[in-house]
């Protein structure tokens, strides 16, 4: 055996080298990294690793360090070379616990396996090699360039991933603290727009976080109406979980070993969210405390002994809960969940290798899926050779060629520029998102069909995605063609963590037809926003009535479609449009159109009728069943004299029932003037509830035909299955 001998003089240039790295200005560095091409083989038979690159600095031999993680504590010497390319020929034993520092001159390229895989905007930790503050002080760098309000935040273009190795030998991920999660001395995650926390182990349990914060950024310090679109799940948290969120937040799969709450413990005044969704979680020891939510929807959830409301105002449910709050006006404890799959995660297994596990169908569920040792019933796959992994820039051409190839489709943070619609036509497909990543209709007008075309076929999940439009389209997501009619009762479509966005980014006028139809049989929804943007980033257009167009946000025609945690905001019809029958909803959440510019705008019915209502069920329909309703009317953007006449429409049919109604008002001068079908009062009095309607004795809408969106044309190169 050779051992090789590194001189004095090496070692002094490569010290000089790293502290020249040390001070060098880190956003050159990024941008060196993303034009710098890099390669990286991991030969498993010699168990070895070749990297190589294209030629970056001036001149001098190129200098390769080596740590097991990107932000390990030490980075070792492992050789040098003149040449574009290195063989590492003893590695870390785990192929992804190697990142390589090639350094020339005063600049560093990193080149692992990992960023090969995944690209630049997912974030690996692992407490293997780093302390136990690094992932927080990471996290947090990132949120205080991109976390906050503005052009910062809310709409930002950038989307971002955090994964945590499993913890080992007794470590955690605590950087040590105490207090609120808000306070400076808990050392906090601060968790920021367009971003999401993962636990890479089997269950929540193998990842130990401290504490966890998301900061509101509107008027008063404590009003996180508008703290949007983050994500958390599969970790533990052992101090203080302060989750003060509103809609398109999605925590699953955590365990909660203190305390938690979901409203602001900061500020001086506007105590408010608008929150939120909370599914398969374990607390401990502590009832959380939702405070002054306006609203929240809580599935399979454990909850420490008792009984007691634990805060909200207007509409929390709670279906599949142990120990859940007390039946009241604000309060409904649903005893199970009929049908439920959890959402997909990716994780690594014992092998070291990643994966993604796909959870079974669930009837009748009542608490988590998961227990301290086992990740629950389902499948595992393998991500690289199930699995197509896109990253930022590829496009539908890409996207749909791997689905054609029989891939499942993980999606990394980022934007996907879509020239035609993605086409999920083969049974048992998942699109899964991570980091908020978002499938965008660009502004060429090359694309009039939608974001997303799913075929009537078993087993399809679509997770974790934002639809965004920047041109006029008819729909932005389809489940199902015209005429759908497969009975996929075996082995549902699920569609969980869905957010549809019309407005709020783009500059010219547009218009669509319905944000999301689902014509499609047995199609389980779990948590959807459905938003025709309010405010936004916009330079250019009309008035927001005119530049944002789309009727509805929801249009259901398949059968026997359940949906849970169901958010529809400001569409300009009848927001949710349910034809088919046997539909069930658990949870909805509304606020009608701010904008309507006066009442002959905005009036249903052949203009018989003041406004449209939220939630409305065709006269056609013989069985539905919906529970944990809220509409609340802001119609600050009129003239002053818009109202609507109902909150919710459905036919008086005995089969037919909608439970626990509430509106209110929160701004603006016009009210919503009746509950449900001309009966339960005007909010100019205050709130009003009902408890339940059913083949009462209100007035039946009038009868309807509707106009249904229609698009059965498609690009060439994408085969239709009709």
């Amino acid at each position: 055996m050779i051992k090789k001998v590194i001189s004095a003089f090496t070692a002094f240039t490569f010290m000089l080298i790293l502290c020249s790295f040390a001070a060098s200005d880190l956003s050159y560095e990024k941008r060196l990294e993303n034009k710098t091409e890099s390669k990286i083989v991991y030969n498993k038979k010699k168990h070895s690793i070749t990297l190589s690159w294209t030629a970056f600095g001036s001149s001098g031999n190129y200098v390769i360090t080596r740590g097991g993680s990107r932000l390990a504590s030490d980075f070792v010497l492992i050789g040098s070379t003149s040449k574009l390319t290195f063989t590492d020929n003893k590695p870390n034993k785990d192929k992804y616990e190697n990142y390589y520092k090639v350094t020339r001159n005063d600049v560093t390229i990193i080149i692992s396996l990992e960023k090969q895989i995944f690209g630049d905007n997912m974030y690996f930790y692992d407490r293997k090699y780093e302390k136990a503050e690094t992932a927080r002080n990471d996290i947090n760098s990132q949120f205080s360039s991109i976390g906050l309000g503005g052009a910062n935040g809310e709409w930002t273009t950038k989307r971002q991933a955090y994964y945590l190795k499993a913890n080992v030998k007794g470590q955690t991920y605590d950087a040590g603290g105490s207090g609120s999660a808000s306070s400076a001395e808990a050392n906090s995650i601060e968790l920021g727009f367009y971003s999401h926390i993962g636990g890479l182990g089997k269950v929540p349990s193998d990842v130990k976080l401290g504490s966890v914060f998301t900061r509101p950024h509107l008027s008063g310090g404590a009003n996180a109406t508008c703290t949007f679109w983050r994500s958390v799940e599969n970790v533990e948290v052992m101090r203080d979980f302060a989750w003060t969120v509103s809609q398109s937040t999605s925590a699953r799969r955590l365990l909660i070993e203190s305390t938690s709450k979901y409203i602001s413990d900061i500020g001086n005044t506007n105590f408010w969210g608008s929150g939120g969704f909370i599914a398969d979680t374990h607390y401990t020891s502590n009832r959380p405390n939702w405070g002054g939510q306006q609203q929240w929807y809580t599935r399979n959830a454990i909850f420490p002994s008792g009984s007691g409301a634990m805060g909200g105002s207007y509409n929390m449910v709670w279906q599949g809960c142990v120990n859940p709050p007390q039946e009241d006006d604000a309060n409904s404890p649903i005893p199970t969940t009929p049908i439920i799959r959890e959402k997909p995660f990716l994780f690594i297994d014992k092998e070291g290798e990643y994966k993604v596990f796909v959870p079974a169908w669930q009837k009748d569920r009542v608490g988590v899926s998961w227990t301290s040792a086992d990740m629950g019933k389902g499948k595992v796959q393998d991500l690289l050779t199930d699995w197509y992994v896109a990253k930022h820039g590829d496009t539908d051409v890409e996207i749909n060629n791997a689905l054609k190839a029989g891939k499942n489709i993980f999606f990394t943070p980022g934007h996907y520029s879509l020239n035609a619609p993605i086409q999920v036509n083969r049974k048992d497909a998942i699109l899964l998102g991570a980091g908020i990543a978002s499938v965008t209709l660009e502004p060429t007008e090359k694309n009039t069909w939608g974001c997303i075309y799913v075929d009537d076929k078993d087993g399809i999940i679509i997770a974790g995605l934002l639809m965004d439009s920047f041109n006029s389209t008819t729909y932005q997501i389809r489940i199902g063609n015209e005429g759908a009619h497969a009975d996929h009762s075996a082995d549902p479509i699920l569609l969980a963590d869905i957010t549809c966005r019309v407005g709020g980014v783009q500059s010219k006028n547009i218009q669509i037809q319905a944000s999301m139809q689902i014509n499609s049989n047995n199609v389980v929804g779990d948590h959807f926003w459905l938003w025709r943007a309010d405010h936004g980033s916009q330079k250019g257009g009309d008035v927001r009535w005119t530049r944002d167009r789309c009727k509805n946000g929801l249009i259901v025609t398949g059968y026997d479609v359940t949906l849970y945690a169901l958010f529809v905001e400001h569409f300009q019809e009848y927001e949710v449009l349910w034809m088919g029958e046997r539909g069930r909803t658990y949870f909805f959440q509304n606020e009608p159109p701010y904008d309507a510019p006066n009442q002959a705008a905005w009036s249903s019915q052949n203009g018989k009728v003041d406004g449209y209502a939220a939630f409305k069920v065709a006269n056609t329909v013989k069985e539905h069943h919906t529970i944990g309703m809220g509409s609340y009317a802001v119609f600050t953007g009129t003239d002053g004299k818009v109202n609507k006449k109902n909150g919710f429409e459905i036919p008086n049919s005995p089969n037919v029932k909608l439970e626990k109604m509430c509106t209110t008002r929160f701004a603006g001068s016009g009210n919503i003037q009746n509950v449900i079908n001309s009966t339960g009062g005007s909010t100019e009095t205050g709130v009003k509830r009902v408890k339940l309607y059913n083949n009462g004795e209100g007035v039946q809408p009038f009868d309807e035909e509707f106009t249904l969106p229609n698009k059965e044309s498609y690009p060439a190169y994408i085969s239709m299955e009709k």
